[in-house]
């Protein structure tokens, strides 16, 4: 059976004067499937994502998202996909439950905010500024936020960065929790652990070009048969599940 396709981006180019920043890319997106992109820094992977969220223009290249095109309707495209704000998005006088109901309302949508905070965790910060959160809880409330409009796409630009190890297991569940539910997820990180985990595919860009594509295991394996050995012999566990192990497996919020 075909994989249901909801975005496809073919031959996508974006330029800045005589820079290209992403060189003639093409990939799909599987509906219900978390997608990674991955790349080091200035690979192009943040300016594909806002060009898929109709963020930044294009300079050439046909990106589709769910029937709808970008050319025609970006408004529709709009409608369908939750994107992660920055910490500077949020206005420092609201709660979450009122900054959860003030992005309702430009949704035109009608959230209960505890159900949501629930979600991600949160109910008992509800009346707590988003300021005041530590790292792990603003990421998941930066997530809740994606969910507002029930969208059929979330994208998360790094998403983990800066958190520590417990705080970046339990947002791999609430990720995890949200595919589940039939949401498609397309993310940017920079940990490789992290897209093994995740990540049903991923993309690897390099100076704007995908140089490679296949899920995680498909690419271990095709490194593998190519005579790759690492110097250490592999454990059954690392030091990060040593952390895990010894700090607790229960959700536990940074002092």
């Amino acid at each position: 059976m075909e994989p249901d396709i909801i975005i496809s981006v073919k031959d996508l180019h974006k330029r800045y004067g005589q820079f290209e920043a992403v060189k003639g890319i093409s990939f799909d997106v599987y509906r219900g499937e978390v997608f990674g992109l991955l790349g080091p820094n200035g690979a192009g992977k943040s300016t594909t994502l806002e060009i898929i969220e109709t963020l930044r223009d294009k300079t050439g290249g046909k990106v589709v998202v769910d029937g709808f095109d970008l050319d025609k309707d970006p408004g529709s495209i709009k409608k369908i996909i939750g994107v992660q704000l920055q910490a500077s998005g949020y206005y420092p006088g609201l709660n979450l439950s009122e900054l959860i109901e003030l992005f309702a309302g430009l949704y035109n949508k009608k959230v209960d905010p505890l159900e949501l905070l629930g979600r991600v965790n949160l109910v008992d910060k509800r009346k707590a500024k988003f300021k005041e959160l530590s790292g792990g809880q603003k990421q998941r409330f930066s997530i809740a936020t994606t969910l507002i409009n029930d969208p059929k796409i979330i994208f998360l630009d790094e998403p983990t960065t800066g958190l520590d190890p417990q705080a970046r297991r339990n947002l791999w569940q609430l990720i995890t929790s949200i595919r589940d539910k039939g949401t498609t997820i397309i993310l940017t990180t920079h940990y490789m652990d992290e897209a093994e985990v995740l990540c049903d595919r991923v993309a690897i860009i390099d100076s704007g070009k995908i140089i490679e594509m296949a899920s995680p295991d498909g690419l271990i394996d095709k490194l593998v048969a190519g005579g790759f050995e690492r110097r250490k012999e592999v454990k059954k566990a690392n030091l990060e599940d040593v952390f895990i192990h010894l700090t607790g497996h229960g959700l536990r919020e940074e002092d």
